[in-house]
């Protein structure tokens, strides 16, 4: 399956440390990271993970068109309501995920419950609709 990861700046850290936790699980996915952030767990999991632009200079946009065109199965985005000033396309992205019935996770509860999911094959309805 194909999973997004992006994260706020003050929660990439979280974000890398949630990675380190399930490298295992996620070591069996492609993945696909926004900005520094997958340099960041690459570094620290070994795990390879596809580059996309930071956020600010249009990561945010190919995570929705990878959304838009069915490449992304699961996003996993964490968000810091500190650090969100309104922008749109964050929103949209999110909306994406729910007309693309997209699973997405903001916090790291869901995300655990997402990827628990994804290990007992409870997301693998997703490689039916492709």
């Amino acid at each position: 399956m194909q999973i997004a990861i992006m994260a706020h700046e003050k929660k990439k850290e979280l974000m890398t440390q949630f990675c380190i936790a399930y490298c295992g699980i996620l070591s069996r996915h492609q993945l696909c990271a926004a900005g520094s952030l997958g340099k960041n767990i690459q570094d620290a999991t070994g795990l390879d993970i596809e580059p996309l632009l930071i956020a600010e200079h249009g990561g945010i946009q190919q995570v929705a068109a990878k959304v838009s065109y069915n490449e992304i199965d699961l996003l996993l985005y964490f968000r810091d309501r500190d650090d969100f000033f309104g922008d749109r396309s964050e929103e949209e992205i999110l909306q994406l995920c729910d007309a693309y019935n997209v699973p997405y996770a903001t916090n790291i509860a869901t995300a655990e419950a997402l990827i628990m999911a994804l290990e007992r094959g409870d997301l693998d309805w997703r490689m039916l609709i492709k």
